[in-house]
């Protein structure tokens, strides 16, 4: 899909998309219940992903509608029903394959794991290794990933400085298991907020994780077959707004406005909530340093409100080589078309210019911008397109985490003209 967007200023009132991040753990926590209705569920595509993967071990998934007013009931998987042979479609969710493969492992099944190739080129390493201590199967083949066995409660030390996702995906098997277990945490823990949602939405469904700073302490599962049922006291359960695609929303009310935001929970957990902090003090021009290592995703959305608002520098970026996109070089790439200069380094990016005045130098993009296969990089260059005007190919990518994020947009003023 194509998008062009014409200069035009946001106003009105938006309502945040439900938190993809929340989502997945709410639906696969609700998966190993005896059953509970999920509200406010947005079916991106990998959300969709997610449910269909809970499907395939034996879960019962009942969609409803979409967004707000949709719900998933979603309940009656464990381990013991985890059909031998299954094979799980992961599509390009690096969520789903890595919050599912330490469960599979867990069962002792062999199951299948499939996604796109970018998505299986993704590091894995972890699991891998700790397959192969433990007598497990873990053969990658094409695009297609076998795992059988290499996993039990115990103790496990696991690298700080690796993404989060093996870390929740640890949590949830680990939580499945029939004694305790313990993780810790070492080196530089980065993202470690993104595990502090994953403690939250299990104490929700009653497993009541202890985290001490980088040492987790997860009990035994007391239900014979390997489930939460035993556990979850909840029916139902409402997924909060989302943090990080809430930030693409708060850059257009900075930009244009009055733009006034709902649906961002004040007591959350997702470390992307400092995203406001950040867009206001790059607007006000009272920082032009920050550290992304805790909230990566917020990083191509910083980048071109950096580029609008006269230069930044950004530490903690080494991770953002293996997202959907290699993002900050595809930001340089899009950026150099507005005429802005961008270098990556190897653990951090500068964009160009230091001046006070916003957006020095930004003109229209040269070129038809590009949009990477990546949701957040297309969302990032539409921002700047709301002040240059431009277009942008593959825009479909935003169906990853916002499906409707153009439609939402063209709601509050954007001028928005999309082509299939």
């Amino acid at each position: 899909m194509r998008v062009t967007i014409h200069p035009s200023r946001a106003h009105g009132s938006v309502t945040a998309p439900p938190s993809k991040s929340v989502a997945h753990r709410a639906l696969i926590a609700g998966a190993f219940s005896g059953g509970v209705l999920i509200d406010n569920v947005a079916y991106s595509v990998d959300i969709d992903a997610t449910l269909s993967c809970l499907a395939a071990l034996g879960a019962r998934v009942e969609k409803g509608s979409n967004g707000p007013d949709g719900n998933v009931a979603i309940g009656g998987l464990t381990l013991a029903g985890i059909p031998d042979g299954a094979t799980l479609d992961c599509r390009e969710s690096g969520s789903t394959l890595r919050f599912l493969i330490p469960i599979a492992m867990l069962s002792g099944k062999t199951v299948h794991f499939t996604g796109s190739e970018r998505l299986m080129q993704r590091p894995l390493g972890i699991y891998a290794d700790l397959a192969a201590r433990n007598g497990g199967v873990f053969a990658l083949a094409g695009q297609t990933l076998t795992v059988c066995g290499g996993l039990s409660a115990g103790r496990y030390e696991i690298p700080g400085n690796i993404s989060s996702q093996f870390i929740t995906g640890l949590l949830f098997a680990l939580s499945l298991a029939d004694a305790p277990s313990e993780i810790l945490v070492i080196g530089a823990f980065e993202s470690s907020s993104y595990t502090d949602i994953t403690v939250r939405v299990l104490r929700d469904f009653g497993v009541s994780v202890q985290r001490d700073d980088r040492r987790f302490l997860i009990p035994a599962n007391s239900s014979p077959d390997g489930s939460f049922e035993g556990l979850c006291r909840i029916c139902r359960y409402t997924v909060e707004g989302d943090c990080s695609n809430a930030a693409f929303l708060e850059a257009l009310a900075l930009m244009g406005g009055p733009l006034e935001i709902r649906g961002v929970p004040a007591d959350t957990a997702q470390g992307d909530r400092v995203y406001y902090e950040m867009l206001h003090s790059l607007a006000d021009g009272t920082c032009r340093e920050f550290d992304l290592s805790d909230c990566p995703d917020l990083a191509p959305c910083l980048f071109a409100m950096a580029a609008y608002y006269g230069g930044a520098h950004f530490t903690g970026t080494a991770r953002l080589a293996i997202k959907e996109s290699d993002r900050a070089r595809a930001c340089a790439e899009e950026l150099d078309r507005f005429g802005v200069a961008v270098t990556v380094g190897e653990n951090d990016v500068t964009i160009g210019g230091a001046a006070n005045a916003p957006a020095p130098g930004l003109h229209a993009p040269t070129s038809v911008l590009s949009g990477h296969n990546d949701h957040r990089i297309v969302m990032a260059m539409a921002l700047l397109c709301t002040v240059t005007g431009g277009t942008i190919d593959g825009a479909e990518a935003v169906a990853k985490s916002y499906p409707d994020f153009f439609a939402v947009i063209a709601d509050a003023g954007i001028a928005v003209d999309w082509e299939d």
